[in-house]
């Protein structure tokens, strides 16, 4: 069922491998203001859920956990989105809104390593990485904003959009949680400064009303890597600002599986009983 005005819009912006802990020492103003309007807090990790990037971002898009979605590592073989799909794609398909979906990391874009994650939204865009290097990375993201700022100007009838960066992960999995990684934090805030810039220059932005949510997948061990059960691990945070999302209000419990969720509730879209969602809107 459709409750909200054609207004309401949705942005997801998917930052990978962001540690919690290290957010207050660095610079990041634009994270720091959608947290001043809405909330940012802390998501665990739970404990069926394997610490890794395919698996957090298939619970992330879709709504549901690993017992549902199948998706128990960095290769998505085995998966059940065809029956659990992600947001863009069931937004598409079963209920009529234009959507797109932007990125670097293969398996979330194409059909390799057993994706695509994210099968059908209206508009689909991917940016190989020349080569397997941070810097490299950094350049991918960079392009992968520059797609997306194109996407949310083109298109007056978008309803939502997931854009994936995944520079600051790789960063760690290379040179570990040091001084390069907070850089490639920091330059991940510039790149949805962009994108947040991009939506305010939409012509029809005034008459729009846009939910902005934030969201890491997992976070990382100091010398680099995850997919253990260390808090540092299995810690990852939403950050969210939008219509009914009071500034302040944090939600004491929080779930990856809430943000699929959130994006219908802030579409107005009442999830069928037969999606079988796992999470719930954000609730304060």
């Amino acid at each position: 069922m459709d409750t909200a005005p054609d207004t309401a819009r949705v942005l997801v912006v998917g930052i990978d491998g962001v540690r919690l802990d290290l957010l207050p020492e660095l610079g990041t103003p634009h994270l720091d203001g959608i947290a001043h309007e809405g909330f940012l807090a802390p998501v665990e990790v739970d404990a069926a859920t394997p610490t890794m990037s395919g698996p957090c971002w298939a619970t992330v898009v879709t709504g549901v956990g690993v017992a549902k979605h199948g998706v128990w590592g960095n290769r998505l073989d085995g998966n059940r989105l065809d029956v659990f799909p992600d947001f863009t794609t069931r937004l598409a398909a079963d209920c009529g809104r234009r959507t797109f979906a932007v990125g670097g990391w293969a398996p979330l874009f194409l059909a390799q390593q057993g994706g695509p994650l994210f099968v059908a939204p209206t508009r689909l865009g991917y940016v190989a990485p020349r080569e397997d290097t941070p810097e490299a990375w950094e350049e991918v993201d960079t392009r992968v904003t520059t797609d997306a700022e194109h996407l949310l100007g083109l298109d007056e009838d978008l309803h939502a959009g997931f854009v994936y960066l995944g520079a600051v992960d790789e960063t760690a999995h290379f040179l570990g949680c040091g001084a390069e990684y907070r850089a490639s934090i920091e330059a991940a805030d510039r790149r949805l400064g962009r994108l947040l810039a991009a939506v305010r220059r939409r012509p029809s932005y005034e008459q729009e009303r846009w939910t902005v949510i934030v969201v890491t997948d997992h976070g990382h061990r100091d010398e680099g890597g995850h997919g253990g059960r260390s808090p540092l691990e299995r810690t990852a945070w939403i950050a969210a600002c939008g219509p009914g999302l009071s500034a302040g209000a944090a939600p004491q419990v929080l779930h990856h599986a809430d943000v699929a969720a959130q994006v219908y509730t802030a579409l107005g879209i009442t999830p069928d009983p037969h999606w079988t969602l796992d999470g719930a809107p954000f609730r304060v």
